[in-house]
């Protein structure tokens, strides 16, 4: 059976920071995930996923991921059930994460939150947009900053090849 679970969204809220009896931090968050098509409204949508995250990785995520920011986890569904106070059985059903990746740098973050959020920003994930101010580096060469690579998704990798002489009998299959 596959129980894996990958997704990228942004923090509803901070992640909450608890230990257990025994000394296990666990950090449980909201991450509000946008659907890939939009309502009649021509809105887009998005989905509140309910996610824990235990031991190291809790404490790192609770130290520097707060509302707002851009997150990748991967994990796995669970659901679990307890008894409230009321005696009747309450079903919860959330992402245990195995682990996370922030997924914009501190500067985009701080910066975000400064300028009070996303009233002036796109709603979706711009990741085709985050390369348009890099320079233009070599491998190898580190930037004082931490950016992404360039990447054009409409150029053409095999625009400055040539040609290539091959007839169907040399193909394998």
């Amino acid at each position: 059976m596959i129980n894996n679970v990958v997704l990228v969204g942004r923090l509803t809220r901070d992640p909450e920071l608890r230990f257990t009896s025994n000394g296990s931090a666990v950090a449980t968050f909201n991450l509000a995930v946008n659907r890939n098509f939009t309502n009649q409204s021509g809105e887009r949508e998005a989905d509140f996923v309910n996610c824990v995250i235990w031991r190291k990785p809790a404490e790192t995520l609770a130290n520097y991921a707060k509302k707002g920011t851009l997150l990748g986890v991967v994990g796995r569904i669970q659901t679990r059930n307890y008894e409230n106070q009321q005696g009747q059985k309450v079903y919860v059903t959330e992402v245990v994460c195995d682990n996370f990746q922030l997924l914009e740098s501190r500067s985009v973050s701080e910066q975000r939150q400064q300028t009070g959020g996303f009233g002036n920003q796109d709603s979706g994930n711009n990741f085709n947009n985050f390369s348009q101010n890099q320079n233009k580096q070599s491998f190898g060469q580190s930037s004082s900053k931490n950016e992404m690579p360039s990447f054009d998704r409409d150029a053409d990798p095999f625009g400055s090849s040539s040609q290539i002489d091959i007839s169907d009998d040399d193909l394998p299959f």
